[in-house]
């Protein structure tokens, strides 16, 4: 496979060869589904607290005589069936975290590159470096790829430049290839890769 080349204009610079190895068949479905879930569930962070029973400020006072009232008996203020009392199986700080091997963080990842590579949804371009910290120049740079509003930029190494003209722009993200993940490969309309990052993230996923 070939990909088109562009400068910041939106003008052909030759093709650029894909040296990955495309996955065609169905390998690798489930491997991007747990990679997915386990990247989700990694940014909870499991500290929401309830108080039980036993947690409850309150005095240990029977609230009213046993028999003779009347009324339903009743043993402590702290019962979960009353206003302020605690709460049964409420949650707890836990971990959600989940574990994912490197074999198959790689396998997913290089599933979510081939499925939006053959989908037509990959760009890439000789260089993304701005020259000054502008959210309009980067907006116009979009404009003349004819970008969606929802786009991720990958490039080799981070630019101060361009990670600041980038942040005033909803729905663009920017991220290295070292750095780029599964979840940020599928998330987005359109995925713009500068030459050495697409050679960075093709390095990886051969290792």
């Amino acid at each position: 496979m070939k990909l088109t080349v562009k400068d910041l204009k939106g003008q052909d610079q030759g093709e650029l060869e894909v040296r990955l190895d495309l996955i065609d068949n169905g390998r690798g479905t489930q491997a991007v589904h747990e990679t997915v879930v386990a990247q989700r569930a990694n940014r909870r962070r499991g500290t929401a607290c309830t108080k039980t029973m036993g947690e409850v400020a309150g005095t240990g006072k029977k609230p009213w005589r046993q028999k003779g009232t009347g009324r339903a008996r009743a043993g402590s203020f702290q019962s979960p069936l009353w206003r302020g009392g605690g709460v049964v199986f409420g949650p707890k700080p836990r971990d959600f975290s989940k574990k994912v091997n490197q074999s198959t963080r790689r396998l997913a990842l290089r599933k979510a590159l081939s499925e939006r590579l053959q989908a037509g949804d990959v760009l890439v371009v000789d260089d993304l470096k701005m020259p000054s910290p502008k959210t309009r120049e980067l907006a116009a740079v979009l404009r003349a790829l004819d970008l969606p509003r929802s786009v991720l930029l990958v490039t080799e190494e981070m630019d101060a430049n361009l990670r600041l003209a980038a942040r005033n722009l909803p729905g663009v993200e920017l991220v290295t290839g070292g750095d780029l993940n599964v979840y940020q490969a599928l998330k987005p309309a359109k995925l713009v890769f500068t030459r050495g990052a697409f050679a960075q993230v093709e390095q990886r996923l051969q290792g």
